[in-house]
Parts: structure tokens; C-alpha cells; sequence
């Protein structure tokens, strides 16, 4: 198996709304997977109680890599994620985010910390919202 990127990810988890969560999660994430932003960390079952919420507050979106470098099992890049929410409202969120794959190319572990560059102040929890 190809292993996954965040590109493929967030399009699938956020930008996707006809894919199910499920089989989103399935697809980039690993059984055993943790995730820890801006200090606080998540298991898997967290990980989709926040892509749920994320996925009821946010109508539209787009990802950009301006970075990334994989080495074996190591994955790391440097992203801006910019969303429209339901109310119209529009944010920017830098990435910094250091990973793991699994050995079957799935995400095992993601550590990151965001950065919002523009938006409004509630929006600085989007990362972790649930």
C-alpha cells in the first residue's frame, strides 16, 4: 500500500462530505492511532469525535503543502488548512506536523501544532474541537 499524506487525508476527512467518516478514518489512520495537538493528546476514538464536530461546523475548504518530507516511516510537513464554515465565516490554519506510518502506509501517530493566521479568535480551536 502507497502510504497516505495529509493532502488525501483532510480531502477525504473534511472536503469529502459524501465519503463516510468511517471509511475516511480507515483509509489514512491506523487501529492504534494517536494523534497530539497543540500539547494535548487523542486516540483514535477522540480523533473522530473531533473530525465529527470539525465536519458539522465546516461547509467548504482547501489544503496547501508548502513543505513535506517523508523518510521510511517518518513523515513531516508544513501546511495551511483554509475552511468555510456553515455561517459563512472563513479561517486559515497553519501546521506544523512531525508523523509515523504504520507499516501499511497508514497514519500511526501525528504530533502538530497550529497556528491561526487569520479568522476569527474562536476559530483557534478548530484543531482540537469536539
Amino acid at each position: 500500500m502507497t502510504p497516505t499524506d495529509i493532502t488525501r487525508a483532510i480531502n477525504d476527512l473534511l472536503f469529502t462530505p459524501g465519503l463516510d467518516l468511517g471509511e475516511a478514518v480507515d483509509r489514512h489512520f491506523a487501529p492504534d492511532y494517536r494523534q497530539r495537538t497543540d500539547g494535548e493528546w487523542s486516540d483514535r476514538a477522540s480523533f473522530v469525535q473531533h473530525m465529527t464536530k470539525l465536519r458539522s461546523v465546516v461547509r467548504d475548504g482547501h489544503i496547501e503543502v508548502h513543505d513535506e518530507l517523508r523518510d521510511g516511516a517518518r513523515y513531516a510537513d508544513r501546511h495551511s488548512v483554509t475552511v468555510t464554515k456553515h455561517d459563512g465565516a472563513t479561517s486559515v490554519t497553519e501546521v506544523y506536523l512531525f508523523a509515523e506510518f504504520a507499516p501499511d502506509g497508514r497514519f500511526r501517530r501525528v504530533e502538530e501544532t497550529t497556528l491561526l493566521v487569520s479568522g476569527h479568535e474562536d476559530d483557534r480551536n478548530l484543531g482540537s474541537i469536539k
